[in-house]
C-alpha cells in the first residue's frame, strides 16, 4: 500500500516535539534533584516534619506580638515539589506525543510501526517511559527521572538522526504476523529492562556510599535507600523477563518457519541467549540470600549492557540473518 506522506510528516513532528518536551522535563527534574530533600531515612523525615510543625505552632502563638512564624525549609521544599510535579506532567505529555508519533507512523505505512531501527527505538523508549511513570507514582523516586530520561533522549536522538528511515513498507522477510508478536515482545522487554538497568547503577552508587560515606558524596545522599532501588530493579526485571523469554521463543518459531531451523547461532540470537542467561542469573541471585545486594545489582547492569549491545552493535555492525533490521 502507498505511504501516507502527510501522516508520516505528522509522526516526525510529534517525535521531535516529544524529544524536546522530554529534555524540558529533565530540566525540571534536575532542579528537584538538586534543591529538594531526598535520600533521608524515615526517622529524619519524621523529625523534620515534627520540627516544622512545632515551629509553625510556636509562631502562631506569638505572631500577635510582632514575631514572624518560622518557615524553616518548607518553601524551598514546596518549590522543589512543584518542579517535580511539573516535570512529571511534562513527561506524561511527552509520552502522549511519543505514542502519537508511533501510531501515526503505523497509520502512514499501514503496518505495525516497528519494522526498522528508527521505529524500534521509538517503541522501546516509549515502553521505558511508561514503565518509569508507573514506578514514579508507586515509589518516592520521581526526582530520579532525569537519570531515566537521559538514556531515553540519547536513544531517541540517535534514532531520529543517524538511524532515521523514511516511512516505507517493510522488507519481504518481515512481512509476517510474527513481526507483531515477536518484535513487540522484544521491544517491551528491552524498554522495561532500561529501568532496572538505571536502578541497579544507582543502587551500586548508594551502596558504595553506605559502605564508605566519603564516596559519591554529592549524589548518593540524594538517592532513595538501597532497599527501594533494589525493589524497583527486581520488580521491573520480574515483569520483563517472562516477556523477553516469550519473545525469544517466538523468534525461534519464526526462524523455523522462515529459515527451516529453530536456532542457528546467528549473532543476534547468540547475544539474546546470553542476555537471557544473565537476567536468569540475576533473578536467581536475587532470590539467593548470599548473592543479594551489590552482586545481584552488578549482574543486572551486565544484562542491561548486553541489551544495549544487542540493540546497536549486533543490528548495525555484525553480519547475520538479522541484518535487515538496520536503518533501512
Amino acid at each position: 500500500m502507498p505511504v501516507n506522506e502527510t501522516l508520516s510528516q505528522y509522526s516526525d513532528w510529534s517525535y521531535t516535539t516529544a524529544v524536546a518536551v522530554y529534555v524540558l522535563a529533565m530540566i525540571f527534574f534536575l532542579v528537584e534533584q538538586s534543591f529538594g530533600r531526598h535520600g533521608t531515612d524515615a526517622a529524619e523525615r519524621t523529625r523534620t516534619r515534627q520540627l516544622v510543625g512545632a515551629g509553625a505552632q510556636a509562631g502562631s502563638t506569638v505572631v500577635g506580638h510582632g514575631a514572624e512564624p518560622p518557615t524553616a525549609v518548607r518553601p524551598a521544599r514546596s518549590r522543589a515539589e512543584r518542579m517535580g510535579r511539573t516535570g512529571l506532567a511534562l513527561t506524561v505529555l511527552a509520552a502522549a506525543l511519543h505514542l502519537g508519533a508511533l501510531v501515526l507512523r503505523g497509520l502512514a505505512t499501514s503496518r505495525v510501526p516497528w519494522g526498522n531501527m528508527y521505529e524500534y527505538i521509538m517503541a522501546i523508549t516509549l515502553f521505558a517511559v511508561v514503565t518509569w511513570i508507573v514506578m514514579a507514582r508507586r515509589y518516592p523516586v520521581r526526582h530520579l527521572s532525569a537519570f531515566v530520561l537521559l538514556p531515553v533522549v540519547i536513544l531517541m536522538f540517535v534514532g531520529g538522526t543517524m538511524l532515521y528511515a523514511v516511512a516505507a513498507p517493510v522488507q519481504p522477510a518481515l512481512q509476517s504476523y510474527w513481526l507483531v508478536i515477536h518484535v513487540v515482545a522484544a521491544a517491551v522487554a528491552s524498554g522495561v529492562f532500561l529501568i532496572p538497568g538505571v536502578a541497579s547503577v544507582l543502587y551500586l552508587v548508594r551502596a558504595a556510599h553506605d559502605r564508605d560515606s566519603g564516596r559519591f558524596t554529592r549524589l548518593a545522599p540524594k538517592l532513595p535507600s538501597a532497599d527501594i532501588l533494589d525493589r524497583i530493579a527486581y520488580r521491573t526485571t520480574v515483569f520483563a523477563f517472562p516477556v523477553f523469554t516469550f519473545g525469544v521463543l517466538c523468534g525461534a518459531v519464526w526462524a523455523e518457519a522462515a529459515w527451516g531451523r529453530f536456532w542457528g547461532w546467528d549473532p543476534k540470537e547468540t547475544v539474546a541467549f546470553v542476555s537471557w542467561v544473565v537476567y536468569a542469573a540475576y533473578l536467581h541471585s536475587r532470590a539467593t540470600a548470599g548473592w543479594r545486594g551489590t552482586r545481584a545489582a552488578a549482574i543486572n547492569v551486565v544484562g542491561f549492557v548486553l541489551t544495549v549491545f544487542n540493540l546497536f552493535f549486533v543490528n548495525l555492525v555484525s553480519v547475520g540473518l538479522h541484518s535487515y533490521a538496520g536503518v533501512g
